[in-house]
């Protein structure tokens, strides 16, 4: 018998192959495509998707749900965006092996929070920290999953279990690698996916220090990457100094060592596509060719749209880079809103936001620019989706001066969006055509990290939503392929990616008409009460994992 039957639907499996009008069936987990068995076999449940494409649930290669996971086993809202399988464990960050450190939970823990945006009160009230080792730490999360969840072993925990405090300080002992190299070993026997490891100048931990994957030598990196060699349907991801910039020939090289030693494709993270300035990502892919010509796999990760981030005066992200702004985000609320009220303080605050020092950051002192995404208070009603220029105008004062006030009532809650940029019809063309270029997995996103910048998970709706409906720069097909079965390839991933008989039935059902994010938002539903950026999905009512329904009629 059939567990579930999909019918009426349009099947786009994954492969780029024409959609085509199709019954998909499900029975224990597994996809059934036959007809033979789907006329004979009455199920036992039915879903119309009439109307509807049918397609393989979607693959987030690039996560931080490591956290989330422990209070949230849906990891939400990323199925309501088709999203059926995700990997954590990026940027060398996990929260296993913890090692005989006591103080390694806290240590982690902080990191987490600085590095990934999570608010460390919701860490230390929603994750126990009930295991030691990797294999345990997999057990304890992938308890009661709503969604196949796959992690990678991250760097900075390997060197801070064998070395201690140490691990940020100075290079590893041959000894110390060979013990690295021992528990990434055991870490992949028991489910590891692979490596993680960042070289970034802009990732320290809880306390301001280097992560520690930053102080590895060039030898210890290869000798973890060779330990892939030895564990099929791995990979290894890698955050560099230049990935948002410009990679450098050293870093070139490095991944492409890094890949050769493991056998491994090296994904690197993110690719930013600009018609403005094409020779930036042509540089940027200058490593996959130059790797290719070694024998190397390496690949960039890129999203279909440009960077989207919220500022707010509450976490600081971002605008602690102004300088002698650094400062005020230590402050606690009650001090900052005392700061921020006075109107001397903010005649100095924006002085130096506008000086030399402020480099790149120097655009956000462009205060009329910024729009209000986002208010809480009754004095603010009607301002949101307004900019700062057309409110100081309206009241007759400065831009920042009217951005002050506006958040001191918000309590600095005020949800504020900088112009974006890259969102042309040119834009979304050229990354269409990168997509398709080779050496660029679509990914990147991101979930679970940054809650109060932003909402990663959209990535999958808006490129349905953009690149296929709106701007119709890609068939369906392609569009599924690329969020489907290109980044199961990437991480190893059997059964998963296409739906074909005998698949893991890992299945969404969407609106092609309708697919789309909805607008973000701010939920206190962390932890301890703790906020975070959230947008749900409209247009995608049906989604399961391994035949089970996760979302249905939208909902989780």
């Amino acid at each position: 018998m059939l567990d579930v039957l999909i019918e009426g639907g349009t099947l786009v499996d994954g492969t780029g192959a024409a959609p085509r009008r199709a019954d998909v069936g499900v029975r224990d987990g597994r996809v059934v495509l036959d007809r033979a068995a789907l006329r004979a076999e009455e199920p036992r449940q039915r879903i119309d998707a009439g109307g509807l494409v049918v397609a393989p649930g979607f693959v987030d290669v690039h996560t931080h749900y490591d956290a989330q996971i422990m209070w949230d086993p849906a990891a939400l809202p990323s199925p309501l965006h088709g999203v059926t399988t995700v990997i954590g464990g990026n940027c060398g960050f996990t929260l296993a092996p913890l090692g005989d450190d006591h103080d390694a939970s806290d240590w982690l823990a902080r990191m987490f929070a600085r590095v990934e945006g999570v608010p460390l009160d919701a860490l230390r009230a929603g994750v126990d920290w009930a295991w030691h080792d990797f294999g345990s730490w997999l057990a304890r999360a992938g308890a009661g999953l709503g969604v196949n969840a796959g992690f990678l072993v991250g760097h900075s925990a390997l060197r801070r279990s064998v070395m201690g405090a140490d691990a940020a300080r100075r290079e590893a002992t041959g000894a110390e690698v060979s013990h690295m190299c021992r528990l990434l070993h055991g870490a992949l026997a028991s489910g590891g996916l692979g490596l993680s490891t960042s070289q970034a100048p802009t990732h320290h931990d809880g306390s301001g220090e280097p992560v520690p994957s930053r102080a590895a030598g060039h030898d210890e990196l290869i000798a973890l990457a060779s330990c892939l060699r030895d564990h099929d349907g791995t990979g290894i991801e890698i955050v560099l100094a230049g990935c948002l910039s410009r990679l450098s020939g050293d870093e070139a090289d490095l991944m492409a060592d890094m890949s050769v030693a493991a056998g491994r494709t090296v994904n690197w993270n993110v690719l930013a596509v600009s018609a403005d300035r094409p020779e930036v990502h042509r540089h940027q892919l200058e490593a996959s060719r130059r790797g290719a010509a070694r024998g190397a796999s390496v690949v960039a990760l890129t999203l279909p749209y440009p960077m989207r981030v919220r500022l707010s005066f509450l976490t600081g992200a971002i605008l602690e880079g102004l300088p002698g702004w650094g400062g005020i985000f230590g402050l606690d609320v009650d001090e900052r809103i005392a700061l921020l009220s006075d109107r001397g303080r903010r005649r100095e605050l924006a002085d130096a936001a506008r000086s030399p020092a402020a480099g790149m950051l120097g655009v956000l002192a462009r205060w009329d620019r910024l729009t209000i995404a986002e208010t809480f208070a009754a004095a603010n009603d009607g301002l949101a989706r307004r900019t700062v220029g057309d409110i100081a105008a309206e009241r007759g004062v400065d831009a920042f001066d009217a951005l002050c006030d506006v958040v001191v009532a918000d309590g600095l809650r005020t949800g504020l969006v900088p112009p974006r940029h890259g969102e042309s019809d040119a834009d979304w063309a050229l990354r269409v055509e990168v997509m398709r270029g080779g050496g660029v997995v679509v990914g990147g996103s991101d979930a679970g990290a940054h809650l109060d910048m932003m909402c990663g998970a959209v990535y999958t709706t808006t490129l349905l939503a953009e690149a296929v409906r709106e701007r119709a720069l890609m068939p369906v097909e392609e569009a599924v392929h690329l969020l489907s079965d290109v980044p199961a390839r990437l991480c190893g991933l059997v059964g998963r990616g296409r739906l074909v008989d005998g698949a893991d039935a890992d299945v969404v059902v969407f609106d092609l008409d309708g697919a789309a994010p909805e607008p973000e938002r701010t939920v206190a539903d962390l932890p301890g009460g703790a906020a975070r950026l959230y947008a749900g999905a409209v247009g995608i009512p049906h989604v399961l994992v391994g035949g089970v329904a996760v979302v249905t009629d939208g909902v989780p």
